[in-house]
């Protein structure tokens, strides 16, 4: 019978997070995961299963995580008011320190292809989803129906040209 999961599996997962945006998959070593999470191998392993799943779970959570508050933007705020309160958020608003590290899944796209290409195209599909959430905002703006996919586009190509050159400080 295995033995009880005997952390906050929620704060640990919030600081594995922190840590692979911080240094990146590839270069956050099991040793470093421990240390920060301060648990033992087997703790880890009985929680998230290895490194590679706890990265997915940390993927899932920055996506989720980022899509929420472009949803929390939205409410009480006209569409592109929304839109540019998301961007004003992550270039002035809180947590800035945070916003040099970039976006784990731009970083994770960056890093992980051709290394890693089922994490790369699971940041993509990320990236993806918060791309249409950009552009049904552009449609609740009464952006003209066949311009929004376009639109959208080029938000999340701004979107992710900000969160590479904030790496460079």
């Amino acid at each position: 019978m295995a033995r009880p999961i005997e952390f906050d599996k929620d704060k640990a997962l919030d600081r594995a997070l922190l840590l692979f945006w911080e240094k990146g998959y590839q270069a956050t070593s099991l040793q470093d995961l421990l240390q920060e999470l301060g648990i033992s191998r087997s703790s880890l392993y009985a929680a998230f299963g290895d490194k590679r799943n706890l990265f997915i779970e940390c993927l899932d959570l920055f996506a989720e995580r980022t899509q929420l508050v472009l949803l929390k933007a939205g409410q009480g705020r006209p569409a592109l008011e929304a839109l540019q309160f998301f961007f004003e958020r992550h270039l002035n608003g809180p947590g800035r320190s945070k916003s040099s590290l970039g976006c784990l899944l731009v970083n994770t796209v960056l890093e992980m292809a051709g290394v890693d290409d089922n994490l790369a195209d699971r940041a993509s599909r990320h990236l993806a989803d918060i791309q249409r959430l950009f552009e049904h905002f552009l449609r609740d703006a009464h952006c003209p129906h066949e311009r929004a996919p376009e639109l959208a586009a080029m938000l999340m190509l701004l979107n992710e040209g900000i969160r590479v050159a904030s790496r460079r400080r």
